[in-house]
């Protein structure tokens, strides 16, 4: 079955199975990280388990970005 083939399967399967699926398909696209890098995410996300306050919406990440571009 071709790549285009299983994407045309996705709407049929329930939530959970095509989530795990599109996942598996990215996964494929991307290098996987470096144990340097893999210790970076580890830790920012044990931050943000510790004070999920202390992070920002992606909303405003991206109107930041947006406001940046204009000037």
């Amino acid at each position: 079955m071709s790549f285009t083939q299983v994407l045309e399967q996705i709407p049929a399967l329930n939530f959970e199975k095509s989530q795990i699926l599109i996942r598996r398909a990215l996964e494929l696209d991307d290098p996987p990280l470096s144990e340097a890098d893999q210790s970076i995410v580890e830790s920012r996300l044990a931050a943000h388990r510790a004070d999920p306050a202390s992070s920002i919406p992606l909303a405003e990440i991206k109107t930041r970005v947006r406001s940046r571009r204009k000037s």
